[in-house]
């Protein structure tokens, strides 16, 4: 019988080491075409959209995740993960928490890769589920010495930077100005639901890496055009889903494209990743499908024996 996970047992049963080893895995099984990943599909319906991705990694698992666009504050998603051997169901997590985990455990694989090796601070614009579990995936991989957040308000940064405090044991602090939070940071992660710039190239110090999580395209971006010309490394999940965005993401177009990296490609020396100390780099993350699933598959071997 599959094992059904809650929000709060997938947050739980989850820590960030194993997320990220887990999607390390998936970008790698990506690039050398062992995992199966097409871009999400849509389907148009009154008020919204339902969206899919689905992913098969070659003989062991398939699977999908499906949610909406309607806003529903109760509104839940859900993943399914199917043993390709038999095509049974092993394991469904229904709600938002697997999917957030994932995109952060995703931010961490990028920040491992790209980042300083002695990258220390982090600043940080949003205080929602994304921007969270970015900090807790970033934290993972890097010995975090401060955490400086910007939100839209002060209770949202305040509450932000004390669950930081509490859960991670590294120091935060809200900031009131989004420029100062991410000022002289080693890792910034853009984290909001804004639809026009939030940050400028100008606000990164040299050496920076930047991890782009909300609105990328154009006509709606979280950033400024500026910021991918600053990128001396520009790099994404899935190649195959920024070439498929509508609107064009910013980093596909033909004035970026022939320099964004597959993350996979750099995690596996195939292709460089930052040279050198002073560097910009930049990691677009758009959500490699089946990824989803690759963590729910992480947690039902945990959980569950293989047949």
């Amino acid at each position: 019988m599959a094992v059904v996970f809650s929000d709060d047992e997938v947050a739980a049963a989850l820590d960030g080491s194993t997320a990220v080893a887990a999607m390390r895995e998936a970008l790698l099984a990506a690039y050398d075409g062992r995992l199966v990943a097409p871009p999400r599909a849509t389907a148009p319906l009154r008020d919204g959209r339902l969206v899919m991705t689905a992913g098969q990694l070659a003989d062991e698992w398939y699977g999908f995740r499906s949610y909406d666009t309607f806003g529903h504050p109760d509104g839940e998603q859900v993943v399914v993960l199917h043993d390709a051997r038999t095509g049974r169901i092993r394991a469904v997590a229904v709600g938002e928490e697997i999917g957030s985990r994932r995109t952060g455990a995703l931010g961490g694989a990028a920040v491992d890769a790209l980042a300083r090796p002695d990258a220390g601070t982090l600043g940080v614009l949003g205080a929602g589920r994304q921007a969270w579990t970015q900090v807790w995936a970033t934290a993972a991989v890097r010995p975090l010495r401060e955490v400086t957040v910007h939100s839209r308000t002060p209770a949202g940064r305040e509450a932000f930077a004390a669950r930081v405090r509490a859960e991670l044991g590294v120091p935060a602090w809200p900031v009131a100005d989004p420029r100062a939070a991410v000022r002289d940071r080693d890792v910034v992660v853009l984290a909001t639901t804004s639809r026009t710039p939030v940050l400028s190239a100008a606000d990164l110090a040299p050496g920076t890496h930047l991890n782009a999580v909300g609105f990328k395209q154009v006509g709606r971006s979280e950033f400024g055009p500026d910021l991918l010309d600053r990128a001396d490394v520009l790099a994404t999940d899935s190649p195959a889903q920024a070439l498929a965005y509508d609107p064009p993401m910013l980093a596909a177009e033909p004035r970026h494209a022939g320099r964004l990296r597959h993350l996979g490609a750099v995690l596996a020396g195939a292709t460089p990743g930052r040279t050198g100390p002073e560097q910009v780099t930049v990691f677009c993350s758009v959500g490699l499908a089946g990824t989803e699933v690759a963590l729910l598959d992480r947690l039902a071997r945990a959980t569950l024996p293989r047949a």
